[in-house]
């Protein structure tokens, strides 16, 4: 069964941070306030349900969230979607549609980057905790996620203002080097104070310090690679280097309980055990080792960290549901069963799939991860009606897409049936979003180390020969191994090999509404728009308008070629 961590709604500013007394000085009764809240460790635990929730609720802004940004901006996917999906194409263009496309973004970030303030404020004055370690470990938790907010508004924004308090602040962006100290700090003190806590499917959900360590190394890349820097700054003027980065990823590998799943292809809902004997590329299929072969579930021993859904009865609020199975769903009327109905976001690019395919035709992950509707492997009927999207490359991927089972001679969705969650595409949604998974920290470790061993593990669980460690072999594994999780913008960035790759897309083959054509440039072109922007992306307007001048926008965000005005 999956295991679920309930994420209650995030309380309001309203309701859970009211004036600590009213004009009466009386006790309030109905309300959370800050005379009566938290009093409790239980109102601690639902002070990090609130953090936690942040992620659900930035994830469901369609198109303007850190996962989308990542695949549609890099050269393994298009913006797809209808003619009036501007905001889906834009991101895929370095561009923006309207002036505060990522407003939604930005103050869901800094609502949960001001609980976690709010919490490491009041944890002091909790006096019933079970044991010293519960209490590191809430505070690792509220510090871990606001690191973690941190880091995916400092790879949105690059620079953005930083309150550590919960106090009402007019603030101006942080130099880049600040964020970072802080990021690594909090990390620091996550790694260095929260106990021990190993890979346990019943506390999927949480962080713990093994995943604070997979992520320091996670940031000390970025950091380090985009801004050309040799370890990440600490505020009190110290630094963390890379030794000292490997030695905690070390510490990750063989004390945290993690470990790959047996068969690649397990990761991913479309082997549930209610979809995998009629999906013609399923049908009969052993896993690599020759065992059957099905679904590892949301909780499995390879997963760090990930968005957790749960979708069961009524529910309406779509944070509950895993948005992307449906923004990245097939478009049709057509049974193509076992994929299920969304709006075709993410067309998959022909030069990935020409590239993967030359580099390593043998490599098992290219059909596990990527939809070709004519590949008679997979038993499609046809494809979606072309006539109704932009971008169409007739190849989607995988790995976040709405997954249907038979039922009764219907098509339902897979987790109606295993967890009797609601059948809707757009509610019903229950794949839970991965983060961080054991795989990328064998590869981050072979890149921190220059060796090989961390990438041919990750080989060798796909059946693929060993190779010798090389950047250009490392790069490649990484498009492959983690292709559509939400990383290869930043690995791109990281690299330096922004401008390169996008400009490979120019003059490749989509169709718009049926209609064959190519890919061009927008704006001046990549390189241009690349330059212009440094591959950030505009603070909202409305946040300028109310910093009264304080806040100033990101460079190459205030001229014309940055409006993408559709095709």
């Amino acid at each position: 069964m999956k295991k679920y961590i309930y994420y209650i709604a995030a309380l309001t500013m309203a309701s859970f941070l009211g004036s600590c007394e009213d004009f009466l000085d009386t006790t309030s009764y109905t309300q959370k306030t800050t005379s009566n809240f938290p009093t409790t460790s239980t109102d601690i635990d639902m002070m990090l349900s609130g953090i936690y929730s942040t992620l659900n609720h930035i994830n469901r802004q369609t198109c303007v969230n850190p996962f989308y940004v990542a695949e549609a901006a890099s050269d393994d996917r298009f913006g797809g979607g209808g003619s009036a999906d501007l905001a889906a194409q834009m991101t895929d263009k370095l561009q923006k549609v309207g002036v505060d496309p990522f407003e939604p973004f930005w103050e869901e970030s800094y609502k949960g980057i001001y609980r976690a303030n709010m919490l490491l404020e009041f944890v002091d004055n909790i006096d019933d905790w079970t044991d010293s370690s519960a209490k590191e470990q809430a505070v690792g938790e509220a510090k871990f996620m606001r690191a973690l907010l941190y880091f995916q508004m400092a790879q949105i924004f690059g620079e953005v203002p930083m309150p550590l308090s919960s106090a009402a602040e007019n603030l101006p962006k942080s130099p880049a080097e600040t964020i970072y100290a802080q990021i690594a700090s909090d990390l620091k003190s996550c790694i260095e104070n929260m106990p021990n806590k190993q890979y346990d499917p019943n506390f999927s959900g949480h962080a713990t310090k093994y995943i604070a360590e997979a992520y320091m190394a996670r940031v000390f890349l970025f950091y380090t690679g985009y801004y050309k820097k040799d370890s990440l700054p600490l505020p009190d003027g110290g630094s963390i280097d890379k030794a000292q980065v490997i030695t905690w990823l070390e510490d990750c590998k063989d004390n945290g309980g993690y470990g790959l799943v047996n068969d690649f292809r397990e990761l991913w809902p479309y082997t549930n055990p209610y979809t995998i004997n009629d999906y013609a590329y399923t049908k009969g299929k052993t896993a690599i080792d020759g065992s059957p072969l099905e679904w590892e579930t949301d909780v499995n021993q390879e997963v760090l960290f990930a968005t957790k859904y749960n979708v069961y009865g009524s529910w309406t609020d779509v944070s509950l549901s895993n948005m992307f199975c449906l923004f990245y769903g097939v478009p049709n009327t057509n049974n193509l069963f076992p994929f299920g109905q969304g709006w075709g976001y993410g067309p998959v690019t022909h030069n990935l799939y020409s590239d993967w395919t030359s580099e390593e035709p043998n490599d098992p992950r290219i059909h596990a991860s990527i939809l070709d509707f004519k590949d008679p492997e997979e038993g499609m009927d046809g494809e979606p009606d072309p006539i109704v999207l932009i971008e169409y490359t007739g190849l989607m991927q995988k790995k976040y897409i709405s997954v249907t089972s038979k039922s009764n001679g219907n098509n339902v969705l897979y987790n109606s049936l295993m967890y009797g969650a609601q059948d809707n595409m757009q509610l019903g949604q229950t794949q839970d979003l991965i983060m961080m998974r054991y795989a990328d920290v064998l590869l981050m470790h072979s890149e921190l180390t220059g060796t090989a061993d961390g990438m041919n593990e990750v080989r060798a669980r796909v059946g693929l020969p060993p190779v010798g460690y090389s950047l250009d072999n490392l790069k490649k594994e990484r498009r492959h191994e983690l292709a559509f999780e939400g990383l290869r913008w930043f690995d791109l960035m990281r690299w330096g090999d922004v401008v390169t790759a996008l400009q490979k897309q120019v003059g490749t083959s989509i169709s718009n509404l049926g209609t064959a054509t190519t890919m061009k440039e927008f704006g001046g072109g990549f390189a241009k728009r690349y330059e212009e922007t440094g591959g950030f992306w505009p603070i909202p307007k409305a946040q300028l308008d109310l910093s009264d001048g304080v806040l100033v926008q990101n460079k190459g965000w205030d001229n014309t070629d940055s409006e993408f005005l559709g095709w």
